[in-house]
């Protein structure tokens, strides 16, 4: 049987976010709001052979720069992505996602009892117990979050 090549177009500006674990290139898409409404080109690969891991994610986004708090998101979805920056079709830089001590204005406790899902407008923060397994823990009401049903603000 013969053996096909992934071919995938270049950016010639934008963000690669490569290694992403698995089945979960879609889960980093919504987190980061991208949805191509804004007529970028979005190239997303999802369960493509990898040399390190059995299968991974990649996704593709021209004209678009990540921030600090879009690479939180990353790497409480995907510890193991890199994110790669292109200008002009070549790699100007290269970042190894990983989890902070704390994130804060990211995500929503999902206790309805907690401060900061009332009237008081007061931003979540997480607490990050542990990196290695992702648990994170609101610091207003010190519940554990389960990381795969987390609301974005």
């Amino acid at each position: 049987m013969e053996q096909s090549e992934l071919m995938v177009r270049r950016i010639k500006e934008g963000t690669v976010i490569d290694h992403i674990d698995e089945g979960k290139g879609l889960q980093v898409l919504n987190a980061l709001r991208i949805d191509g409404k804004d007529g970028s080109l979005i190239t997303i690969a999802l369960n493509v052979p990898s040399g390190k891991f059995k299968k991974k994610d990649i996704i593709k986004v021209e004209n678009k720069f990540l921030k600090d708090d879009d690479t939180n998101k990353i790497a409480v979805i995907a510890p193991k992505a890199t994110i790669n920056m292109i200008k002009d079709y070549k790699l100007v830089e290269k970042r190894r996602v990983s989890l902070p001590n704390e994130i804060d204005k990211i995500f929503r406790c999902s206790n309805p009892d907690c401060i900061t899902n009332s009237t008081e407008h007061i931003e979540s923060i997480m607490d990050v117990i542990d990196k290695e397994g992702t648990v994170l823990k609101c610091r207003y009401c010190a519940r554990v979050l389960d990381v795969n049903q987390l609301k974005y603000n």
